[in-house]
């Protein structure tokens, strides 16, 4: 299962993980690029440990936005957090999500640091971090 840091500057850094299960001590202030879906399951890890923000596939979304829920619940602690379309990233796959991933859908916090749904996710958090 892949974890790893694929960037990092005077803005934080990103780590990317195929399961937000894998978020640890260590991972503090960084942006986690997990390739979970953003239910709320996934908000619990993601508050496990205090990070900048946190990504997740929206996988299509779901009934009663059940694969974003997460946006709400981080957003409630202060934690920026957006998905990627489940059309440009595969679930699962953090690497893909990096590589070809487009937001899809962004809490306020994260709009406040400058993110836009329809961005290139690589992109973005590169430009985000490098300052």
């Amino acid at each position: 299962m892949l974890k790893k840091e694929v960037v990092s500057g005077p803005g934080g850094r990103v780590i990317l993980m195929d399961s937000i299960t894998k978020v640890a001590p260590g991972d503090e202030g960084a942006i986690a690029m997990s390739a979970s879906h953003g239910g709320a399951s996934s908000a619990e890890f993601a508050l496990e440990i205090p990070l900048t923000a946190a990504f997740f596939n929206d996988a299509g979304v779901g009934k009663d936005n059940a694969g974003i829920v997460a946006l709400d619940i981080l957003q409630q602690h202060g934690v920026a957090a957006g998905t990627v379309s489940h059309t440009s990233g595969r679930i699962g796959d953090s690497q893909d999500m990096w590589d070809n991933g487009v937001i899809s859908h962004l809490n306020p916090a994260a709009r406040a640091l400058g993110l836009e749904a329809g961005a290139v996710l690589r992109d973005a958090l590169t430009r985000l971090v490098k300052g």
